[in-house]
């Protein structure tokens, strides 16, 4: 079985996690965003990037935040799960050091060697349903924001190639995406300033093999257009 590796996805939710942490204690705590950056003295813009996730929390700022919500004991927690989320980043910039295709080497042994593969994506379509267009913008702009080599072309065929164990052996995939991730957003779209569309046609292939290899409790719909919404499942 095989799980999405370490990678910036993997980071980027362990930080949302984490944020996610720290919202619940500010309202359970009965307070707001501005209440809480007053009385950890710092403006509530800063706030507001913690807890939108695109900032991780220092030490400091933890013991500030606990403090402030009457949570003191969670800090060291809190600290650790912080540091954690650190070395993921820090990991993901050591393997795109030398460029973008090394670290896309390594996928498709796993996945050949895995008969289940569960992702979840909270930004990005997963790599094995990206298409040429959709994955050089992804691509090329992580290249750009890291200042990495630029590689990003051998790096989209290694990662494009992935696409074939959808079809080859008896892989199983189980992919959660958040609802935001299939709309427009990456790159752009064939020079006219439009973001990239989402990859439709390996959602439409996705579809297809959902039809053919059917889940026995299916937790949601398939249909001609694509997929739909999930609902829950009692059983």
């Amino acid at each position: 079985m095989s799980a999405s590796p370490s990678s910036s996805s993997a980071a980027q939710a362990a930080r949302e996690a984490l944020a996610a942490r720290l919202a619940h204690l500010m309202r359970d705590a009965g307070l707001t965003g501005r209440a809480l950056s007053a009385r950890c003295g710092w403006h509530p813009a800063k706030t507001s990037r913690i807890l939108t996730a695109k900032a991780t929390p220092c030490d400091a700022d933890l013991r500030a935040w606990t403090t402030a919500c009457g949570a003191e004991e969670q800090a060291e927690d809190l600290i650790a799960t912080a540091r954690a989320v650190d070395s993921m980043y820090m990991e993901w910039r050591r393997l795109h050091r030398a460029g973008m295709r090394r670290a896309q080497d390594d996928a498709p042994a796993r996945t050949a060697a895995s008969l289940t593969c569960r992702v979840y994506a909270s930004n990005v379509i997963p790599g094995f349903f990206q298409t040429a267009p959709y994955a050089t913008a992804l691509l090329r702009t992580i290249a750009g924001f890291q200042g990495t080599p630029d590689d990003v072309e051998e790096a989209v065929a290694a990662r494009l190639a992935r696409a074939r164990y959808l079809y080859e052996g008896r892989h199983r995939f189980v992919v959660l995406l958040e609802e935001w991730v299939i709309h427009p957003r990456i790159g752009s779209g064939g020079g006219d300033g439009r973001p990239a569309r989402a990859p439709a046609d390996r959602h439409a292939a996705a579809v297809r093999l959902a039809r053919h290899h059917p889940p026995r409790q299916p937790a949601c719909g398939v249909a001609a257009g694509g997929l739909l919404p999930l609902r829950p499942h009692l059983g």
